[in-house]
């Protein structure tokens, strides 16, 4: 188990060791992103590796299912090599340069499956030029199963490749935008305006009443699913208030002083999970039924057995979400 260290003065286990795309571990050289010599150098480089993605969906090596990792294309790669123009630059990964690349138009097998996808997306899309037992696979399948520097490649690339996808337009005159600053910036050809990836924060919340804790279900989620109660702050609002609204609006429990405790990168497509922890100054739950389908308290005994699998109404969070990592601290004493 990692060593605990301290935080807003609780023990805990280092996020850095149980938050998955948290490593840190990866020099982004921002510095770098407009050198365009020293790119093309570092993309000329033996050493470069590119991170293909087909539909946000990240190429792995896929022969030993319960141990998936990164596949890391050289740049020469026939499917590579031409598209340096619109490759994005993730930075250095134990000092090699790493790219990432848009693949989403190219022929893949399996391609329908993607499109037939439920709430999580299992299938796996391959390609004849890439290597044998690899394929594209959704990232939230496989995210706790890497390590820790191949979630963030693949996190960062993902968050990267989705915002390009959706954002080829200036939102000030509506004309095309390009790529800019090795994928960290598109601007606008007809305006002049500049604009940049962007990232949503989310209040995520441990909302406490003695010894119980407070989650929810949102409608369409799969049987027996619950999670802790999370919203995205509000423009000129403070994530303290935001954690307050969002706990009140969906349930109708009001929160006293609220502190954060630590984060985590979500890009599906661009989010900031931000975890916070309060005390409940009210009991008493008023589901808003267009926010989420049921909340409850769950007592700590309880979670023990949703954790273990064992309670009959409720599934433990996802693993490696932050909902997960929050309960987990929460049951083990790491916060106080």
């Amino acid at each position: 188990m990692p060593s605990p260290v301290k935080i807003n003065g609780a023990e805990r286990v280092d996020q850095v060791n149980h938050i998955t795309f948290a490593g840190g571990m990866l020099e982004r050289a921002a510095h770098l992103r407009t050198d365009q010599p020293t790119i093309d150098a570092l993309w000329r480089g033996d050493d470069a590796r590119c991170v293909a993605f087909w539909r946000n969906k990240p190429l792995l090596d896929l022969q030993e299912p319960e141990k998936p990792s990164l596949v890391l294309l050289p740049t020469d790669h026939p499917l590579i090599a031409g598209r340096r123009g619109a490759a994005m630059f993730l930075g250095l990964a134990q000092e090699a340069p790493v790219f990432a690349v848009d693949l989403s138009d190219l022929a893949v097998e399996n391609s329908e499956m993607a499109d037939a996808a439920g709430f999580l997306d299992f299938s796996t899309q391959s390609h004849a030029e890439f290597p044998q037992g690899s394929g594209f696979a959704e990232l939230r399948g496989v995210m706790t199963r890497l390590t820790p520097l191949e979630a963030e490649l693949a996190a960062t690339g993902r968050a990267l490749s989705a915002w390009h996808q959706s954002h080829g337009f200036c939102a000030n005159c509506g004309a095309q935008s390009h790529q800019a600053a090795m994928g960290w910036q598109r601007d606008c050809p007809s305006c002049g305006a500049n604009h940049y990836p962007r990232t949503d924060p989310v209040v995520i919340v441990l909302a406490l009443s003695g010894n119980r804790v407070l989650v929810g279900r949102s409608p369409g989620w799969p049987e027996g699913m619950y999670s802790l109660l999370a919203g995205f702050v509000e423009p000129g609002e403070p994530l303290e208030a935001a954690a307050k609204r969002e706990v009140f609006e969906e349930a109708g429990v009001r929160l006293g002083p609220v502190r954060m405790l630590y984060s985590q990168p979500w890009p599906f497509p661009a989010s900031l999970m931000v975890a916070c922890i309060a005390e409940a100054e009210s009991e008493e739950i008023t589901v808003d039924p267009a926010e989420i389908e049921d909340a409850r308290w769950v007592s700590r005994e309880e979670m023990v057995e949703v954790m273990g699998k064992r309670h009959p109404e409720i599934m433990p969070a996802r693993r490696g979400a932050i909902a997960r990592s929050l309960i987990e601290d929460w049951l083990a004493d790491r916060i106080v």
